[in-house]
């Protein structure tokens, strides 16, 4: 199995970017940690902070892989674009944040990704990838 995590603006600041809300852990560093917990899945990561790019890595890795983890950050609440190209792919989407978005500002209370996912995990940390990739194991 093949999945592919896409993380989108500023979390490539995980660790050291608001500790209080996303943790001290950098993502490089747990990434390593959850291949080691899902030894039989096939993990790649990609990382940008450019609406665009992540549009353009849905589009290319949307057809061939099992599974794709968005994490689009702040272009969950904005990006039209990337809600419809999760429409054009036949990959399943899984949306994940690791904070709970709906505890949060009024605007982040609004996703143009979950109407396209197959399902949203949010609110655990670090942990919610753990539980998108467990969703595509539970198939």
């Amino acid at each position: 199995m093949k999945i592919m995590i896409i993380n989108g603006p500023n979390l490539n600041l995980l660790g050291k970017r608001e500790p209080e809300v996303y943790g001290s852990t950098t993502f490089e560093a747990y990434f390593k940690q959850l291949q080691e917990k899902f030894p039989k899945v096939s993990l790649a990561y990609y990382q940008s902070n450019i609406e665009g790019e992540l549009i353009d890595k849905l589009q290319e890795v949307g057809f061939t892989y099992d599974g794709i983890i968005l994490n689009a950050g702040a272009y969950t609440h904005t990006s039209i674009g990337i809600g419809d190209a999760i429409r054009s792919i036949t990959t399943p989407v899984v949306e994940v944040h690791i904070s709970n978005t709906f505890g949060r500002e009024t605007f982040r209370h609004t996703s143009y990704i979950s109407p396209a996912a197959k399902g949203v995990v949010l609110g655990f940390g670090l942990q919610s990838y753990d539980l998108a990739v467990q969703s595509f194991e539970n198939q």
